[in-house]
């Protein structure tokens, strides 16, 4: 007998006495049937590791973008910081439009929030009611704002008006207060504006409760326990001009250009005024790790590609974008992009002159000092290579254009290539799914085919057994 044969004869089982396996017969051809479905299934596997690793090389393009648009606009480079000489009177925190300067500044009032509570002999010895019988109407308005009414019906709390207050959410808080003893409470209701200055002033309007905020019974009414005020901030030289500044909150942004004041407490003033010097200066630190994230977001591009398409000589593989030009493309893009000179420039044209340099594996390096360099003698024409120009685009702008190219809707190669690879992965979905169908039915044919054969040798073992028994 041929191998072949004996390794058939080899497979065997008990249980039909015939000595053949026609289990095992069937399981080694069904598995021979499922060999094009388990080609497609790893074709299938890979394309779904591909489109997950296209997915991921996506999120890192839109973070490079992300980067690059801190770097795209001429704002983006004016970056200041602010120094306070003494903060405990105020701070000072720069926007992008902060120009360069020095100011003084004196603190001579700080705003306040409008408090008013019902008169001490009004108070009430519990938070219990303050509308005996009827229903109790408190109406109030802040400033020159509309009158917010609260109904209450008879058996009203304390609780329950200072709750309805507070529900209103209408520029007062509302809080219960024991001006007496533990043993002896007196409860008096104190409204806070939310609002701080002298234009947000508490006025109760109509006060039917027993607290009488509006003196119905003339001997309540309402103690102011602090007046609203606004914050008045004086800028200059006390010796020289200055400039007096009035504003209803301790927080002023409109006063210097693009620089938010914030107020803590009055300046000193004796035995003589003691003004706070707030300096604006540039921020090229700030600047300069921007241009650090840029080439980090960028290398992290390369490194990753550069993993994926690298050929490993020992197994004879390569990786899973070896034979991808999209994503080779997206490289050679980026490449472009980020090492081209800008042709407008004369100073600086390529990053090159800042102190970018590109490595054998194609990721960037940034030598410090020539970059501090750049930045110190000629901030203008390092701006100038990053953001765009007239008739060109800097660097980071090309950057921005070159992700939008590759991510376009219709058209982009970066997305193109992820459409069809979800098209092909939804094809092998299908034929697998036909092929399972195919291999089943196979498989259910021929259990039926060897189950006939396998009776057929049954009877025909019982005939070869009867007629040796008449021998």
């Amino acid at each position: 007998a041929s191998r072949h044969e004996r390794d058939v004869m080899a497979i065997s089982f008990g249980g039909l006495g015939n000595g053949v396996d026609f289990g095992q017969v069937v399981s080694e051809l069904a598995k021979v049937q499922r060999l094009p479905i388990d080609a497609l299934t790893a074709k299938k596997k890979d394309l779904q590791t591909k489109l997950t690793d296209y997915g991921a090389l996506g999120n890192k393009l839109l973070a490079l973008q992300s980067a690059a648009n801190a770097l795209r606009l001429p704002t983006s480079f004016n970056r200041s910081a602010s120094t306070v000489s003494d903060d405990n009177i105020l701070t000072a925190q720069t926007g992008a439009g902060a120009a360069t300067d020095s100011y003084t500044v004196q603190v001579t009032q700080l705003a306040k929030a409008n408090q008013v509570t019902n008169k001490a002999v009004k108070a009430v010895s519990g938070t219990t009611e303050v509308v005996s019988s009827g229903a109790g109407t408190f109406t109030f308005r802040v400033g020159s704002g509309t009158d917010q009414t609260i109904t209450l019906s008879a058996g009203a709390t304390l609780d329950d008006l200072r709750s309805a207050i507070n529900d209103l959410g209408a520029g007062v808080t509302a809080s219960v207060i024991n001006t007496g003893t533990e043993a002896s409470p007196a409860y008096r209701l104190t409204l806070t504006a939310t609002a701080s200055g002298a234009v947000n002033t508490i006025t109760v309007v109509t006060d039917t409760t027993t607290l009488d905020f509006t003196n119905t019974s003339g001997t309540g009414g309402n103690d102011t326990l602090q007046a609203g005020q606004n914050a008045i901030v004086v800028i200059g030289d006390p010796d020289q001009t200055t400039i007096s500044i009035e504003r209803a909150s301790n927080v002023i942004s409109d006063a210097i250009p693009d620089v938010t004041l914030t107020l803590k407490s009055k300046t000193v003033t004796t035995p003589d005024p003691e003004p706070v010097t707030v300096n604006i200066s540039n921020d090229p630190a700030s600047v300069k790790t921007n241009v650090k994230a840029l080439a980090t977001a960028y290398n992290d591009i390369v490194k990753f590609v550069n993993d994926r398409t690298a050929y490993d000589i020992t197994t004879k593989t390569g990786g899973i974008f070896f034979n991808e030009s999209t994503a080779k493309n997206v490289l050679s893009q980026l490449r472009t992009a980020i090492s081209g000179e800008v042709s407008e420039l004369s100073t600086y044209k390529s990053l090159g002159a800042v102190g970018f340099k590109t490595e054998r594996d194609g990721t960037l390096t940034i030598e410090d000092a020539k970059l501090d360099s750049a930045m110190a003698s000629n901030y203008v024409a390092t701006r100038a290579l990053f953001v765009t120009q007239t008739t060109s685009s800097g660097i980071a702008d090309r950057i921005v254009k070159a992700v939008d190219f590759l991510d376009s809707v219709d058209s982009g190669a970066f997305t193109v290539r992820k459409n069809s690879i979800t098209s092909q992965i939804s094809r092998l979905t299908d034929q697998i799914g036909r092929k399972e169908d195919i291999a089943s039915q196979y498989e259910e044919r021929l259990r039926l085919q060897f189950a006939s054969l396998d009776g057929l040798l049954q009877k025909l073992q019982s005939q070869t057994s009867a007629l040796q028994a008449l021998r």
